[in-house]
């Protein structure tokens, strides 16, 4: 079940996500909490800085981590103006500075965890679309950010700088498709689907297994 972008903010279990969708490219960015007044994380700002200043102001929260699946324009182009207001770092995959030359205060590896009130978020290394591509995957929430890894109904282009087919399929072989039915992905376009619909509809994701 997908995301309206006339009704963005939506519930998972413990963990609360707003979508904010900006740009030429309709890009996703997200900003997680747990609750009013506590602890968040946002995902990939590529555009339009007021519209998480106002969110996080009105829900009172204190950004922790601004966290990135990789550093194209459209997900990383407000990042810094986000960590200089909030204070917070930019975490990014290593690999991305090959190509990257923006901020990047964090370098990540893959395995990392990050702490969200109680809510484990994990880094997992998901090259192809860009060397350094990340998914963050909640367990207790059963809900994964994609990046431009794979879409609810296709997969992220390997042909820009970075990007690697081979790398991609051993990506979705060794990560994603290790995820259960009932784990919800919300990419970097598009609208939320849970696994079971993307195996079901993702004719690119299924090729591309085999």
């Amino acid at each position: 079940m997908g995301i309206s972008p006339a009704f963005p903010l939506c519930y998972h279990y413990h963990m609360n996500i707003e979508r904010i969708i900006c740009g030429p490219l309709s890009a996703n960015g997200y900003i997680l909490w747990q609750k009013d007044g506590g602890s968040a994380f946002i995902i990939d700002p590529g555009y339009k800085p007021e519209r998480y200043f106002e969110f996080v102001r009105a829900h009172r929260l204190a950004v922790r981590l601004i966290l990135l699946t990789h550093t194209h324009k459209d997900h990383s182009g407000k990042a810094g103006a986000l960590a200089d207001e909030f204070g917070c770092e930019i975490a990014a995959q290593r690999e991305e500075l090959d190509y990257y030359k923006g901020r990047a205060d964090r370098l990540l590896e893959g395995g990392e965890v990050f702490d969200l009130d109680g809510e484990p978020v994990e880094a997992l290394h998901t090259p192809g679309h860009s060397a350094g591509g990340l998914c963050f995957y909640a367990p207790k929430s059963r809900v994964c950010f994609t990046g431009d890894t794979i879409f609810n109904v296709d997969l992220g282009y390997t042909h820009f700088p970075g990007g690697d087919a081979e790398r991609m399929k051993k990506s979705l072989r060794e990560v994603v498709d290790k995820w259960d039915n009932g784990v919800t992905i919300y990419p970097g376009h598009g609208d939320s689907a849970t696994m079971r619909e993307v195996r079901a509809k993702n004719t690119e994701f299924l090729d591309m297994l085999g």
